[in-house]
């Protein structure tokens, strides 16, 4: 056979890779080859509300999900922590229960009343500086129940969002230790007294990205936002803490929900820019911040909104 000169083996390599680009091209990505789709789940800050993101770990395990990443922030950060650690959502059902009882009383009235509920213990009221409550026997007993210290010992990778007080931006963690950061990002200026970690101060993640999915687009292939501030109407009660009785919001509901208002105008905010593939916003209304013992009716208030990711996810994952 005649060895073709250089001249004409470059020709005829052209030649080819002209013939199989536009076969390559027509070749799947990467997710619909057959790997599992990389589901991203940022669970948002919202006090008490944020017990409804247990329902949401119970559609992913009824579908089979595991999350590829977690961002969370606030109570995110704590209920995602848990889950990143490995606790199903039955297990951090029943972490809730330890921490809650049935009350007929509100927070604000079980506090003046010096009436505790059980998880009150965990926040050592009125020993704080620079808040209402120290945290620290709190993030103890989660500590205990995940049974892990580090962001390295998580079953999931997790990103908990704080805000650096001083530097007036958000604090991003995914390694080191575990529990200082979530302490931090569950801060709420008020209530709970600031995290020092390293040379940073840190307070409420929700004063910088309330529902941080905007930290999960560039790395998986679904994303899903949960927002759980929820809903308030006019109080309507006698007046002190409670409320006047006309319309205008009590002492607590003044400092809360302008608190809410603001995370409330981030988020739209960032939703005009970008938004996540899913997004849920459970339909939760009338409960406070500190209202844990109302676990049951934040449950049933929320289900609508797990029935709606059930079916969201379950189509978008038959696309992949």
């Amino acid at each position: 056979m005649t060895a073709l000169d250089p001249g004409r083996r470059r020709a005829l390599k052209a030649l080819m890779v002209a013939a199989l680009v536009p076969a390559l091209a027509g070749l799947p990505g990467p997710a619909a080859a057959g790997r599992t789709p990389r589901v991203g789940l940022a669970l948002g800050s919202g006090g008490a509300r944020g017990l409804s993101h247990v329902l949401i770990f119970e559609v992913l395990e009824e579908l089979g999900v595991v999350p590829h990443r977690i961002a969370g922030s606030s109570i995110g950060a704590i209920m995602g922590a848990l889950y990143a650690a490995g606790l199903s959502s039955r297990d951090i059902h029943d972490a809730i229960d330890t921490l809650t009882v049935a009350h007929d009383e509100s927070w604000f009235d079980s506090l003046l009343n010096r009436e505790w509920t059980r998880w009150i213990k965990f926040l050592e009221p009125f020993g704080a500086k620079g808040g209402l409550m120290k945290s620290d026997a709190f993030i103890k007993f989660l500590k205990d129940t995940a049974g892990v210290s580090r962001f390295e010992e998580l079953q999931i990778p997790l990103q908990v969002v704080a805000t650096d007080f001083w530097e007036r931006r958000m604090a991003i963690f995914d390694s080191g230790d575990l529990w200082p950061a979530v302490q931090g990002s569950m801060a709420m200026p008020g209530l709970f007294s600031p995290v020092t970690v390293g040379d940073r101060v840190l307070v409420d993640g929700g004063l910088t990205n309330p529902v941080p999915y905007d930290l999960l687009l560039e790395d998986c292939d679904i994303t899903i936002a949960v927002d759980v501030l929820g809903t308030r109407e006019p109080n309507n009660g006698n007046g002190g803490v409670n409320g006047a009785g006309n319309g205008n919001p009590s002492y607590f509901d003044n400092s809360f929900n302008t608190f809410q208002i603001m995370q409330f105008s981030i988020l739209e905010e960032k939703l005009r820019r970008v938004r996540p593939d899913i997004l849920i916003r459970p339909k939760i209304s009338n409960v406070r911040v500190l209202e844990f013992y109302r676990f049951e009716t934040i449950f049933e208030q929320s289900r609508p909104a797990a029935e709606q990711l059930h079916k969201e996810l379950k189509a978008l994952l038959g696309k992949h």
